[in-house]
């Protein structure tokens, strides 16, 4: 693939980084990825992963435009509310680089919904989407990037339990539906967490379609906005696991 005068104008910035350049950048814009949630977790990942040029993203949310979202998910504004998120969002990603091709599912994502991305990318607010994700991406052999975030605190991985071998999975980290599972909606959450979650997605996203650096495969990053600090912690294979372990 031959990068167009505007294509290097636009991405030059990356084609300058070692660990990306020209092949890095062709790279993204043979890319496809699902993103499944279209708010304050998937919507920033989706816009910065459009403007690196990754050359297809697939768009999963049923919901509309709410005006509590301006909070946080700053992809929307007063003049969206009430419209579909995922019409919504992929004209931001559209505007922002032509080049990328955006798929709209209007749907809330369950099994029975085949997922077109190389990469699946988890920015849903529910531990049933979750574990289907996670084992939709274990069976398929994809890495699965997930992010949460919930009052002053979020977290990210990569779960690669399907590509790599050892690596952990989503169950591994969170075995079944926790009993004092919170919801944003009802204990809160600050705008700025959200952000620096989706960042660090599209971050971990980037890296795997690239191959620059070390994903965060078998770690989980924990960001504490209160106190200003961020910390990994290392996640094993559990052998008992029910989707990844040496039973399942």
């Amino acid at each position: 693939m031959v990068l167009t005068p505007q294509q290097l104008d636009r991405h030059k910035r990356h084609i300058l980084l070692k660990e990306i350049g020209g092949p890095g950048v062709q790279k993204l814009l043979g890319a496809r990825v699902s993103i499944i949630g279209a708010g304050a977790l998937g919507g920033p990942c989706a816009m910065y992963l459009a403007a690196a040029g990754v050359g297809e993203i697939e768009l999963w949310d049923a919901d509309t435009v709410d005006r509590s979202n301006l909070q946080r998910q700053i992809q929307f504004t007063e003049a969206d509310i009430g419209e579909a998120k995922v019409g919504v969002l992929a004209d931001r990603l559209r505007a922002a680089n032509p080049d990328c091709r955006v798929s709209l599912q209007p749907h809330r994502w369950h099994v029975a919904h085949k997922l077109a991305g190389d990469i699946l990318i988890d920015a849903t607010d529910n531990y049933e989407t979750r574990f289907e994700l996670n084992r939709v991406a274990h069976a398929s052999g994809r890495y699965l990037v997930s992010g949460a975030a919930t009052r002053w605190s979020g977290q990210i991985s990569v779960f690669a339990s399907g590509v790599v071998q050892e690596a952990p999975c989503y169950q591994c980290f969170v075995p079944e539906t926790p009993p004092d599972a919170e919801a944003c909606e009802d204990v809160g959450v600050v705008g700025p967490v959200t952000g620096v979650v989706a960042s660090h997605m599209a971050l971990e996203t980037l890296k795997l379609l690239t191959g620059a650096g070390r994903p965060l495969v078998g770690k989980i990053s924990v960001i504490d906005g209160l106190g200003g600090v961020a910390r990994q912690i290392g996640l094993p294979r559990d052998p008992a696991c029910p989707v990844c372990g040496s039973g399942s």
